[in-house]
């Protein structure tokens, strides 16, 4: 299954979500701008909370941006209610790609994104591997709502980091 969420002038900076298989998600989106500002984005805690999903705000950003490095994010929403969330790099290729790794539930997710340039504008695609349908498909339902919000937010964000 794949289904997108983007402006309304197609898939100029639409995000794609992809569900593979059962344990997979996949989301992938393109921005105009240069890979190593996108990379820059995504890694570093100066500029990552600045364009998180509507209505959320990231009070902690914490990033060891290497190979077994930790990371440590709290989510708040509006309402008040906050997500704590670890985990580990297991690979970090700046600017290329990392890959992330969280236990929730006892279970190993499993985050590989990429940073493709073409032309001055990027792709990041991300695979999300769950240990089970059903975890995946708890995380679709908020992927959809926080990441394409979030990613419309860096669109905005990204000119300013130049």
């Amino acid at each position: 299954m794949t289904t997108s969420e983007g402006s309304a002038t197609g898939t100029r900076n639409e995000t794609i979500f992809a569900t593979p298989n059962d344990c997979e998600l996949v989301i992938t989106r393109t921005f105009d701008a240069p890979r190593r500002l996108v990379w820059t984005a995504f890694t570093d805690p100066k500029h990552l909370p600045n364009w998180q999903p509507e209505r959320a705000t990231m009070p902690v950003c914490e990033i060891d941006l290497r190979t077994g490095g930790a990371w440590h994010f709290v989510y708040r929403l509006a309402n008040g209610r906050e997500h704590d969330v670890r985990g580990t790099y297991r690979v970090v290729d700046p600017p290329k790609c990392f890959v992330q790794v969280q236990t929730v539930d006892g279970e190993e997710n499993t985050t590989t994104s990429t940073f493709t340039e073409e032309n001055g504008r990027t792709t990041v695609t991300s695979v999300y591997v769950y240990a089970s349908t059903a975890a995946r498909d708890r995380a679709l339902q908020y992927a959809k709502f926080g990441t394409a919000s979030g990613y419309t937010r860096l669109d905005a964000y990204l000119p300013s980091m130049q």
